[in-house]
């Protein structure tokens, strides 16, 4: 399952848009600020595919009966980029267990993209639902060594894989490589990669654009 937000009209194209624009995106806290609220947006997305139950509920004035998650999601991020994007799912689902992964891209030669997994930190997954944050789908190869390392610390129910920016070869890559039952959410799917594998049109470098340039 692929699910685009940007085939909907909403405000979230409006933040989408601020991310992309050369004139705006140099402004560190809004560029935070939008990859955030389109993390609320997004988890507003996915609440709707769980399980829920209802409630009683006292009022002052008497008894409502609503519906609720029966169980709240894992949240687990991709570092350093995610962590904007991280928080806006957090804002949403407030009292949910979190995991972060340490992955960093490093370049072999011209026609490959290695994927470095050096900090692994997370909660029992098995039999839960995750969710899988970072911002750039681009090759795929980050999601899926980091859909392998967690599974090896159990198997989750359902991973719902989040992205800010994919792109058709990601999301390919990540059908043809994830077993386990999962769906790719993003906010826009662009056309292509370039030769040095960013997206394009894409955004940019999101970690460059949230934190500073790396050295």
């Amino acid at each position: 399952m692929l699910f685009n937000l940007s085939e909907q009209n909403s405000i979230a194209n409006h933040f989408v848009s601020e991310l992309r624009d050369v004139t705006i995106q140099n402004d560190r806290l809004r560029f935070r600020k939008n990859v955030e609220r389109l993390g609320q947006v997004m988890a507003y997305e996915i609440s709707k595919k769980f399980a829920y139950k209802r409630r009683a509920v006292l009022t002052p004035l008497g008894t409502s009966n609503i519906s609720l998650m029966q169980d709240s999601p894992v949240l687990i991020t991709v570092m350093r980029a995610g962590l904007p994007f991280f928080q806006g799912f957090l804002d949403f689902f407030d009292r949910c267990d979190c995991g972060f992964i340490g992955a960093y891209r490093k370049e072999d030669g011209e026609d490959d993209v290695v994927i470095n997994l050096e900090y692994m930190a997370t909660p029992l997954v098995d039999n839960r639902e995750v969710i899988l944050i970072d911002p750039m789908l681009a090759t795929g190869h980050s999601f899926v060594r980091s859909i392998e390392a967690l599974l090896k610390r159990g198997k989750p129910s359902h991973i719902y894989i989040a992205s800010l920016v994919s792109v058709p070869d990601g999301i390919s890559y990540i059908s043809a490589n994830v077993k386990t039952h999962h769906s790719i959410w993003t906010c826009a799917v662009d056309e292509k990669l370039n030769d040095l594998f960013y997206i394009v049109p894409g955004l940019g470098d999101a970690g460059d654009l949230c934190f500073g340039p790396k050295i």
